[in-house]
């Protein structure tokens, strides 16, 4: 195996590090913003729901100032009917309290419509109010675990940059230009390995010739067809296993 394949394989498998953590540094703040969104929702949810429920106390509390004054009408006009010198103006007085007695009723019954309403609205607002303290906690948890997450991943990063740039200082700078165009090109993999005999890439067959050469290592060689680096591992002897062991 030539000496800069190792090189080129050990850029790769950096360079996929570096490109998965600056995947997860960008997705966080993302993943924050929409926790965030969907915290503030609700908050607009309850705060909707207090709304809906404070007008509807306010519109009870007004209609039960109206029937106050709608009895004390009554209360009047009663006093002026004992003193009706005609029977035109004793009906006049009946017609005319009946008529507020009506919209008395009219209010009662309106009062007991909202108050069916407010019942759900009361139940909501007391059950997104334990939610939503509960959903705050977790949000902000999320956000220290974001952050704590973000830092490991740049420091990571700052060392993996570090060692690429040790490997990339290693290389001739035409074979780093070359990995490069091929890595942008071909989606990350710049070298593959070939195992019996195909460029486990693009799984085209290697020439038997070409395949003798590329196990020789003089030199960097690239597939035929996909344009990769490749490289070969031989199969491992028993002789090289058992010294191991020894």
């Amino acid at each position: 195996m030539h000496p800069d394949t190792h090189l080129v394989i050990q850029l790769q498998s950096l360079d996929q590090k570096i490109a998965a953590l600056e995947k997860e540094v960008a997705a966080l703040p993302k993943h924050i913003a929409t926790i965030e969104k969907a915290l503030e929702s609700h908050n607009r949810k309850l705060e909707a729901d207090r709304a809906a429920l404070t007008a509807n106390q306010k519109d009870r509390k007004r209609l039960e100032g109206e029937i106050q004054v709608h009895e004390q009408k009554i209360s009047k006009l009663k006093e002026q009917m004992l003193g009706a010198k005609t029977n035109e103006q004793y009906k006049a007085f009946q017609h005319e309290i009946e008529y507020v007695e009506k919209e008395i009723r009219k209010a009662e019954d309106r009062i007991l419509e909202l108050m069916t309403e407010s019942e759900p609205l009361d139940a909501n607002v007391k059950k997104a109010e334990v939610s939503l303290k509960h959903e705050k906690v977790v949000v902000e948890e999320e956000k220290t675990r974001a952050r704590k997450r973000t830092a490991e991943d740049q420091e990571f990063l700052d060392t993996h940059r570090r060692e690429r740039a040790e490997v990339v200082a290693k290389l001739p700078k035409a074979t780093v230009n070359v990995y490069d165009r091929i890595r942008v090109k071909l989606g990350g993999v710049a070298i593959a390995e070939v195992i019996n005999s195909r460029c486990q890439a693009c799984q085209i067959a290697i020439r038997p010739q070409y395949l003798q050469d590329l196990r020789k290592g003089t030199e960097l060689m690239r597939c035929e067809q996909c344009g990769r680096f490749l490289y070969i591992n031989p199969p491992v002897s028993f002789e090289d296993v058992a010294a191991k062991a020894g």
